[in-house]
């Protein structure tokens, strides 16, 4: 199974939660947007364990299952299609979640995430996990 994770999971993923650990756990692929990256590490700034939370993020960047995934051309089209579909449908979604559905869908992968919103973006595969 590829998955790409989104910031809650993989923040759920840290703190111990079985259900984050399992997705992970159990995949052939974790994929991880930049742009979680860039939301983690903005983050870690304001926190008073910014340097533990690094290393530990890049341990887990270096696992052999994990790759991060850049922005694209290719995935400047789905971002377009998903937020024109979006508009259409009157739900809006954060910004930075549509570029992480964009680079899911480049990618095949299932978003794993703890935000529901991610149900109205059609066009990627979603497991929403709740809280423990």
């Amino acid at each position: 199974m590829r998955i790409c994770l989104d910031t809650s999971a993989y923040s759920h993923f840290k703190r111990g939660d079985g259900q984050a650990i399992e997705a992970i756990g159990s995949a052939r692929l974790v994929c991880v947007p930049a742009i979680v990256l860039g939301e983690l590490r903005s983050g870690f700034r304001t926190g008073r364990q910014a340097e533990r939370n690094e290393r530990e993020l890049q341990e887990f960047l270096a696992s052999s299952v994990v790759r991060v995934l850049d922005v694209d051309e290719e995935c400047s089209h789905h971002y377009a299609d998903i937020v024109a579909e979006l508009q259409r449908a009157g739900t809006p979604v954060p910004t930075n979640d549509i570029w992480i559905a964009a680079l899911a869908t480049r990618e095949g992968a299932t978003v794993i995430t703890y935000d529901s919103h991610f149900d109205c973006i059609r066009r990627v595969g979603s497991r929403i996990l709740t809280e423990s």
